[in-house]
């Protein structure tokens, strides 16, 4: 590989030609998965970094300035902005998963406290404001307590289709959770 192949490769993706994107994809997905996995705690996190890395430098490719940096560190920029976003979107998601469940009740004979009853009361109206299919998944994915691929088998959605639901679901009752000031 020389040096005009990449600055050939490199024009032909900032021009949006036909081909540039999978061109670009082949030579660097490998490093972009690397940085991707070595942030994140499972592969299929990493996996979808990838994606969603090469996806936002196609839509954004008029931005890149090869006079700041190389195609490669560009893409690898973005991925690790990517990454850092998964690891804040799930810590949120942490908080709303502990309500989730708690929301199913407790098997102790601890007094309930006020701010948890209303916590439940919050979750559970947000879930009711989702679409059917989303409300759906997140009950099979919290209350049944299936993986994706089960919950795919289940309602005979696409796994894509699965997680995308689960993904816009917690979205949604992230937002909501903020907005009622349910984050401490």
């Amino acid at each position: 590989m020389t040096g005009d192949t990449v600055d050939e490769t490199t024009k032909s993706f900032v021009a949006g030609e036909e081909g540039a994107l999978r061109a670009v994809y082949e030579r660097y997905s490998a490093a972009v998965l690397r940085v991707a996995a070595a942030s994140l705690p499972s592969r299929p996190d990493a996996e979808d970094v990838v994606q969603t890395t090469f996806v936002t430098a196609w839509r954004s490719r008029e931005s890149f300035d090869p006079a700041r940096g190389s195609l490669l560190v560009w893409l690898l920029t973005i991925a690790r902005r990517r990454a850092i976003d998964v690891l804040r979107s799930r810590g949120r998601d942490d908080h709303v998963v502990q309500v989730l469940h708690a929301v199913g009740g407790t098997a102790s004979d601890d007094p309930v406290r006020p701010e948890r009853v209303i916590d439940r009361m919050v979750v559970l109206e947000a879930i009711g404001e989702l679409p059917p299919q989303q409300q759906r998944v997140l009950l099979l994915a919290f209350y049944d307590d299936l993986t994706h691929d089960q919950i795919a088998v289940t309602t005979g959605l696409p796994l894509g289709t699965v997680k995308s639901h689960l993904r816009r679901g917690m979205a949604r009752l992230r937002q909501r959770w903020e907005v009622d000031g349910g984050t401490r």
